[in-house]
């Protein structure tokens, strides 16, 4: 499955294509004044699509159940929005969410890497629900007046790409911003100090309601701060370069908290799920080299059997194999019964080519985590390959019912489905794979390959299903 895609200059050069033709067609859909919730909406819809289609997001259900669970806490903790939330994990280094109105919310791994606890993730979270709640990015084009898509559309995209970092990264920000309506554009992109004064105390009440430590808002601040997140470094977008300096809202923020109950701030910080997501979100999203050291620096005492997966996980990427063997030997003799550990384990070894052992790990993983997405995916895997081909087409359904925009899953289901004799169905998934990949040629190619073997009503009604996606998804949004 889809870990990360490396997003620049690709990122770039595919955002150009997708704004510069296709948007100008409904350059006008917004109103002078006021935008409806129903267009918030749909701006939301549309921008999630361009964003998942171009940006590197994250597969693994342990980590997307645990973020969405987060932030759905803090949803229900605020006033009913007039949308429904959703969250995504982007593969991205920097400490860092972001959210679009609509209510599309986006944690980056950065962030999950660093941070202490879950009330710290859950303060950011509140903090970027709340720019969203309190309309910040809507009233603003709003005041702007006659402003259509393309200019909303260059906002994220600049913004994205300021925050994806690497060379040459704000010059493409710039060049977007610059089609999208320029200055205007660029002035939309500033949070005021009012905006973001809005969002530290809604976000702060939201974060309290939800039971969460009112502390981990200003501890992130204080982690940022470590970071250098808010240098003036050419990485960091210029829309978050001119937020109001940290010390004075962690100030703020500990005045607020001073005020409040004190046994708000005696809440136990739970860190439990947090740090057993970190080390695979480490190990996986950062430079193996930079991950490998992280594991080596902390004391081996103090090492859990998910520090030495991470550990295994980096030395597999840097080809050192026996060493990820043992490895995962040694967070397996620590707990082998833990079924994050046990995938983990099972991956390695389908990997090095031992279908055995590998069979009893995933097995295992999925019997105890049946949304665990990755170890049926792999489950899948291995059953095709011993010949089992109505099994692993079974087993990786369940993926897709987990993962339905993977390009991977239908990649592998449909590779499954053809080798069995099932070229229709071969050919429905094909294009499925492509189409989430946006390559619309290969996905019109393998449409028709599926239309071609389509005789029942069954296979025509799905085909329709897959013409009608690809149609939306090649023409203009409007």
């Amino acid at each position: 499955m889809k870990r990360f895609i490396s997003i620049l200059p690709a990122l770039f050069a595919a955002l150009l294509l997708v704004l510069s033709p296709a948007m100008t067609a409904y350059a006008g859909i917004l109103p002078e004044t006021k935008i409806t919730i129903r267009q918030e909406n749909e701006m939301g819809r549309k921008f999630d699509r361009m964003i998942r289609t171009q940006m590197g997001m994250v597969g693994d259900t342990y980590i997307t159940d645990y973020v969405d669970k987060v932030v759905q806490n803090i949803v229900k903790a605020k006033r009913p929005m007039p949308f429904r939330v959703q969250s995504a994990v982007v593969s991205n280094p920097i400490l860092n969410a972001f959210a679009i109105p609509g209510g599309y919310i986006y944690i980056f791994t950065g962030l999950l890497q660093e941070v202490q606890s879950e009330d710290q993730l859950a303060a950011v979270i509140a903090h970027e629900l709340a720019h969203v709640s309190q309309r910040h990015v809507a009233s603003r084009i709003e005041k702007q007046g006659k402003v259509g898509i393309l200019s909303m559309a260059g906002i994220l995209a600049g913004a994205f790409l300021g925050m994806a970092g690497g060379k040459g990264s704000g010059k493409a920000a710039a060049a977007i911003m610059a089609g999208s309506q320029g200055m205007a554009t660029a002035a939309m992109l500033k949070y005021s100090r009012e905006d973001e004064n809005e969002a530290d105390h809604v976000g702060l009440n939201s974060l309290v309601k939800a039971g969460y430590n009112p502390e981990g808002m200003p501890e992130t601040f204080q982690i940022m701060i470590k970071k250098r997140w808010f240098d003036s470094g050419s990485q960091i977008p210029t829309y978050i370069s001119t937020h109001p300096g940290l010390s004075e809202r962690i100030t703020y923020l500990h005045d607020r908290i001073s005020r409040m109950p004190a046994s708000f701030a005696e809440r136990k910080e739970e860190t439990v799920t947090l740090r057993h997501i970190q080390p695979i979100v480490r190990a996986k999203m950062s430079p193996a080299d930079t991950a490998l050291a992280y594991f080596n620096n902390l004391k081996p005492a103090e090492r859990t059997a998910m520090d030495y997966v991470g550990m295994g996980i980096a030395q597999q990427r840097l080809k050192d194999l026996d060493g990820a063997a043992a490895s995962f030997a040694k967070a397996l003799s620590m707990d082998g019964s833990d079924p994050l550990v046990a995938r983990e384990a099972g991956i390695f070894q389908f990997k090095t080519g031992n279908q055995k052992e590998a069979f009893k790990y995933l097995q295992m993983a999925v019997i105890k985590n049946r949304r665990d997405a990755l170890g049926l995916f792999y489950l899948a895997r291995l059953q095709a390959e011993a010949g089992q081909s109505a099994r692993g087409a079974e087993t990786m359904r369940k993926v897709l019912a987990l993962v339905p925009e993977d390009s991977e899953v239908h990649h592998h289901l449909g590779m499954i489905l053809g080798e069995s004799g099932d070229e229709f169905g071969g050919n429905l998934h094909l294009a499925y794979a492509a189409l989430y990949s946006n390559d619309m040629r290969k996905a019109r190619y393998h449409e028709q390959g599926a239309e071609a073997k389509a005789s029942t009503q069954a296979q025509k009604d799905e085909l329709e299903k897959l013409k009608k996606t690809i149609q939306d998804r090649s023409k203009p949004d409007k």
